[in-house]
């Protein structure tokens, strides 16, 4: 799909205020959740995490937030929601009740509401200090991850057709989400029902092929039972248990795809929980909320960078994971990579850079990345001015059981080595980028007048001079330093040697791992 296409869609959606709008959910005391505060910013959302982590638990508990106006899809309460076993009988076991309680934070018709449901000896409702509040109505739809799979569900739903039934056309507005997504072309869709039970029907165009949804792929019922739910709802709430089942993965990013154009257009906001890195990737990074369970709670992380959602979420195995501070320690990575790559036997898909993350935060980063077993397949380097983190690091590392040894580029900043660089070897970069030695070096000493007076910090100003020496060039200063990096590593310079040195010998040793 073309990245292009859901930029649009996002950026059309921040755009969009709606007068409804479930902003922050506080859950106390449920399920191995102590206190757990998810807010939600953007309309459609996407909770993820690791299994037993509480994605469906805050699902299920976003369904009680709302009033649903229509009576043949009634209210959720977390009695209902959250049920507990009880007994009077001697030696049968019962579930604890704990003084659990949800709140509820919204915008309503435009307004700031807040609502709280406590457990004491029954659930009770309270407006957070409102006089007269009410809780807020609106139309909902909570789908899990029932199928039509267990022998007794599947033989009740057969004795529809052993009675009088209804029979409804399913019409093709109903449909128009899923023909979008599906590569199937029916000519009609019928819903059988009787009572609360009901079964799709279909009938294909071009085979004209006959069948129930006993016959479907999980997909193909997944889809049909969703559009028919909700392409014709409006300003309502979405919640949908791992989004992603039975589902190829092209098919997944069809369905967030549409999906957001629905939440535009009708004013939905949307939650729901995935394991599914394609499913992630389809929203922006304020719409991801990462939950991971600890000792005794559940804490949301901040939206993972991108290079720790794919080694998380399906990366394969078979790739290794540089990560640095920002783009231009990219760039050099990239360059010193160009020349060690071949030597390697490696390709650039065997190796991912990843980047945009301050210094001081790598140390939770090691803990985040040691949690889900993944330091094996990572590779962390600083700029040279962290050195003084290098304890701290490792330290974080053995906490695991592993051995992390931080890598350091030359130069305070790499900006200051490649400046040093140009300056030893005027006459050899001067015929790299087409001037003469000259001419060079007087771009170079204007640069360093012109600077040398700032005010700025050191490692600013050596930024700020190198990139404008790039401008000069009309060259990229990432391109720029790949360029000064990859020459650098042929001629053994003895100031990046280090850490070309420590980077082969961490790649073979991830070559070399079981």
């Amino acid at each position: 799909m073309n990245r292009k296409v859901l930029t649009q869609i996002w950026e059309q959606l921040r755009i969009k205020k709606s007068k409804d709008f479930l902003e922050r959910l506080t859950i106390r005391d449920l399920r191995g959740i102590k206190h757990l505060n998810i807010d939600f910013k953007f309309p459609v959302s996407v909770i993820a995490g690791a299994n037993a982590s509480g994605k469906s638990t805050v699902l299920f508990a976003c369904a009680c937030a709302y009033h649903v106006p229509d009576t043949s899809n009634p209210s959720y309460t977390p009695a209902t929601v959250f049920p507990n076993l009880r007994t009077e009988q001697a030696g049968i076991p019962k579930d604890e009740e704990v003084a659990t309680a949800f709140e509820f934070y919204y915008l309503a018709r435009g307004e700031k509401k807040a609502m709280r449901w406590a457990r004491g000896k029954s659930w009770n409702r309270s407006f957070m200090g409102e006089k007269g509040g009410a809780q807020p109505s609106r139309a909902l739809y909570l789908r899990t991850l029932a199928n039509l799979t267990s022998p007794s569900e599947v033989r009740s739903v057969l004795q529809i057709a052993k009675s009088e039934v209804a029979t409804n056309a399913i019409t093709s507005d109903l449909l128009a989400f899923a023909q979008r997504i599906l590569p199937m072309r029916y000519q009609e869709i019928q819903m059988i029902s009787k009572g609360d039970k009901d079964l799709l029907f279909a009938v294909r165009e071009q085979e004209g092929a006959h069948y129930s949804e006993f016959h479907m792929s999980a997909g193909e019922r997944a889809i049909l039972r969703i559009s028919k739910d909700i392409s014709q709802l409006h300003n309502a709430l979405i919640l949908i248990d791992e989004i992603e089942a039975g589902l190829h993965p092209f098919m997944q990013q069809m369905v967030m795809l549409e999906l957001q154009r629905l939440a535009l257009r009708n004013d939905l906001q949307i939650i729901v929980t995935s394991h599914s890195p394609v499913i992630l990737d389809s929203v922006p990074v304020e719409a991801k909320i990462f939950l991971e369970r600890t000792a005794d709670n559940v804490e949301v992380k901040s939206p993972y960078k991108d290079i720790f959602q794919k080694a998380f979420y399906g990366q394969s195995l078979e790739k290794v994971s540089i990560l640095c501070e920002d783009e231009v320690a990219e760039a050099l990575l990239l360059g010193v990579l160009d020349e060690l790559n071949p030597k390697l036997g490696l390709t650039p898909d065997d190796v991912k850079v990843g980047r945009d993350t301050g210094k001081d935060s790598f140390a939770q980063h090691i803990e985040a990345i040691a949690k889900f077993e993944q330091l094996d397949n990572f590779i962390f380097v600083l700029d040279g001015d962290a050195k003084s983190l290098d304890a701290k690091l490792r330290e974080m590392g053995s906490r695991f059981g592993k051995t992390v040894i931080p890598l350091y580029l030359p130069g305070a900043v790499p900006e200051e080595w490649a400046w040093q660089v140009l300056q030893q070897h005027l006459s050899e970069y001067a015929q790299l980028v087409g001037l003469d030695e000259k001419n060079l070096r007087e771009m170079l000493q204007m640069q360093d007048k012109f600077f040398d007076n700032a005010t700025d910090k050191p490692a600013t100003k050596i930024k700020n001079k190198f990139y404008a020496f790039c401008e000069r060039l009309k060259r990229s200063h990432t391109e720029f330093m790949r360029l000064v990096a990859r020459r650098e590593t042929q001629r053994q310079d003895w100031a990046i040697q280090p850490v070309v040195y420590e980077l082969e010998v961490q790649l073979r040793r991830w070559q070399a791992r079981e």
